[in-house]
């Protein structure tokens, strides 16, 4: 009994040993990335105050396993994933006043990275990220994320008003950095990843529990004693195995059966038999080293980072929307007010045209003239507040997730509380550290350059492919038998021989302590090798990764060439817009001055009634150009942001907040200003309300 007791302490440490030594070897090799989790429900944004006072929302990380303490099923157990939440933040509900929503730029760009449908479906790229280290981590391949941009949010100044999103991967992201690429025949698969074969990092325990009753027929007796073999057999096998980094593998068996039968010539009955063996195998060559074993984790953890840089990079592209949305908002809203006051000019040139004529001083075409003129402006005026309405509901799309049947929000205008500066000149910066910037801070330099990082680390495992697999192998067990001897002999019976020949009855205990007792071993080592004469699918592979990597170096190159044209034409465009800024502004005083000298003139009767509309007509082009000029330059200084990889710090925009959708920080965007209250723009009337032209007397 003592040595059965050993034997099962042995074994059971053998087992506890292997899993312990799997779980620590994976976290000290494994450093842990934070990974997004979609909140259920964001939290309503809380003031300064408190905020400093809590901490920010937790973040599930998906990159850690379960683990069987303190529930050993946890491994098993499916992990739950919040449902989408579909519902706006409560910072829409606080800009609600009487039925008008209140909006800065600030708030916009808040409401914007808490709800914005763009990035809510790139949020969830940083979890998916995070599955596939811990994939990575088992020893087996990953998946894959896309790290495309999403263009989902029309109006956006990316493709235009109705432009979808882009790409063809799960929720409208194009294939990331690295990943496969449509071809002419179809797809086209890249080597990342490609060499050889990991063995799994889990462990594994299979096991065969089996009762058989089997009756065989047999055409002789020699064998068995009897014409028909009845045979019950009861089988437990048992077998753990786990691999390492090192490219070793370790299995242990452990079999056992009882077997019991009419045979007549079966010494046991039942028979038991019990045996173990365990190997461990080492690859010597192709698959040897952490190299080619850890290639996985590695470009699992670097692709978790491009997926970092893809939603920084969603992020600025989506304020940059938001911001021309905006200004696009305040576009419509100052046209809407140009357009008003034309038509209340010429309603005056028309009444005024109308007493000239009923005192006999005018000609009646006069009046028609000025009719078909105020006809005109009116037309101006609908077409302004129709694309009013149309940059107020852009501007809904774009700040919120939904809006429930039974809100106030589809209804509510949102009037824009900040206005469009020019500020004062400054010398333009040296474009070549504008570009050097935007090659510092550009989120696709920090993808491609990690997607290079994974192409080498492929072209290096698949180099270790082209090797021959040569293993080194070695094991050692035992067996060991028990049962019930038959009455030949069992001790004791009349032709049973002497002791010690003669056998006790036996079980399993008694086969289990003999294999350990060194009664009967099995031991040995050898070794496998496999050699591809040829070896055509690994050289092309090879070949193939480092084409790839070349060609990768040659995109790198040329997405810095394309960066620095995006910045010189922002910076020139900036520039641009200024002066027409300037020359709108200079436009807008000349006609106005104009329009008052014909005014004059046509007041002494030195000017005709053609002259005065033609001079409110110049009157209304130049605050319509001034208008266009000022929500171009804004946008442009939008651009430049975006091109220069400035979006966020020139914003004050936390991109932590943004993985969670929950804004704390205060924004404040450069260059803008609150319009006075007296010029707070009013909405827009319904089209039932608006002025209709009256008829002609």
């Amino acid at each position: 009994m003592r040595i059965e007791r050993v034997a099962v302490l042995v074994l059971s440490l053998v087992l506890i040993f292997g899993v312990a030594t799997f779980g620590w070897t994976q976290d000290a090799s494994s450093s842990q990335a934070p990974a997004a989790q979609q909140p259920a429900s964001p939290p309503p944004a809380p003031s300064a105050a408190a905020a400093a006072s809590k901490t920010a929302p937790k973040l599930a990380d998906y990159s850690r396993p379960r683990s069987h303490f303190p529930n050993p099923i946890a491994p098993y157990m499916t992990r739950s994933v919040d449902a989408a939440f579909l519902g706006n933040s409560p910072r829409i509900d606080q800009l609600l006043q009487n039925g008008k929503v209140m909006l800065s730029l600030d708030d916009a760009i808040a409401l914007a990275l808490e709800n914005n449908l763009d990035l809510a479906i790139a949020r969830y790229n940083l979890s998916i990220a995070d599955t596939d280290i811990l994939r990575a981590k088992a020893g087996q391949s990953t998946r894959g994320v896309n790290t495309g941009v999403v263009q989902g949010t029309p109006g956006g100044g990316v493709g235009g008003f109705g432009t979808g999103a882009q790409g063809a991967g799960a929720g409208g992201t194009t294939s990331g950095a690295g990943g496969a690429g449509a071809g002419t025949g179809g797809l086209v698969l890249s080597t990342s990843g490609v060499g050889p074969a990991v063995e799994s990092f889990d462990p594994f325990v299979t096991s065969t529990l089996s009762i058989e009753h089997a009756v065989f027929p047999l055409s002789n007796t020699v064998t068995t004693g009897v014409p028909t073999l009845n045979q019950n057999s009861v089988t437990a096998n048992f077998n753990y195995s786990q691999g390492w980094a090192t490219g070793t593998d370790m299995g242990l068996t452990f079999d056992n059966s009882r077997q019991i039968s009419n045979s007549k010539f079966t010494s046991l009955q039942p028979s038991i038999n019990s045996s173990f063996r365990f190997q461990l195998r080492q690859h010597l060559l192709q698959g040897f080293g952490f190299q080619p074993n850890l290639r996985f984790i590695r470009i699992a953890r670097n692709d978790r980072r491009i997926s970092d840089s893809a939603f920084r990079q969603q992020v600025e592209t989506t304020v940059s929307q938001i911001q021309n949305i905006y200004w696009d908002l305040v576009n419509a809203y100052e046209d809407v007010k140009v357009k008003e006051r034309s038509v209340a000019l010429a309603q005056k040139t028309l009444s005024d045209n109308q007493k000239q004529v009923q005192i006999g001083t005018l000609a009646p075409i006069e009046v028609v003239r000025a009719q078909s003129d105020l006809s005109t402006r009116q037309q101006d005026l609908i077409v302004s507040q129709t694309n009013l309405e149309l940059q107020q509901s852009l501007i809904k799309n774009a700040v919120t997730r939904s809006m429930a049947k039974g809100s106030p929000l589809p209804e509510a205008p949102v009037i824009p509380t900040d206005t469009m500066q020019l500020p004062p000149a400054v010398a333009a910066p040296v474009m070549e550290d504008l570009v050097q910037q935007a090659l510092n801070n550009r989120p696709e330099i920090e993808q491609s350059n990690l997607d290079l990082t994974n192409r080498e680390i492929s072209e290096k495992a698949a180099k270790n492919a082209l090797l021959p697999q040569v293993d080194l192998f070695g094991f050692y067990g035992a067996a060991g038998l028990a049962g019930d001897p038959t009455a030949a002999l069992l001790c004791g019976s009349p032709s049973a021989p002497a002791p010690p020949n003669c056998r006790f009855n036996t079980g399993l205990p008694n086969a289990f302590a003999r294999l350990f007792d060194s009664s009967a071993p099995d031991k040995g080592v050898g070794v496998n090798l496999i050699i591809p004469i040829r070896n055509r699918a690994a050289q092309a592979d090879s070949v193939r990764s480092q084409l790839e990597y070349r060609q990768a170096e040659l995109r790198l190159q040329q997405l810095r060439n394309q960066i620095g044209i995006e910045v010189r034409n922002a910076q020139f465009a900036l520039q641009q817009n200024r002066a027409r800024v300037q020359a709108a502004q200079d436009g807008q005083k000349l006609a106005e001055q104009s329009l008052d000298a014909e005014q004059k003139k046509y007041a002494l009767g030195a000017s005709t009634n053609t002259l005065v509309l033609q001079a409110q007509r110049d009157v209304a082009t130049a605050e319509s150009n001034l208008v266009a000029a000022m929500s171009a330059y804004e946008k442009s200084r939008v651009e430049l942001d975006r091109v220069t990889g400035q979006t966020l710090p020139n914003n004050h925009i936390q991109l932590g907040e943004a993985e969670v959708g929950v804004v704390t920080t205060p924004l404040a965007v450069p260059y803008v200003v609150p319009r006075p209250p007296e010029q707070q723009p009013q909405a827009a009337p319904p089209l039932s309300q608006r002025p209709q032209t009256p008829p002609a007397n």
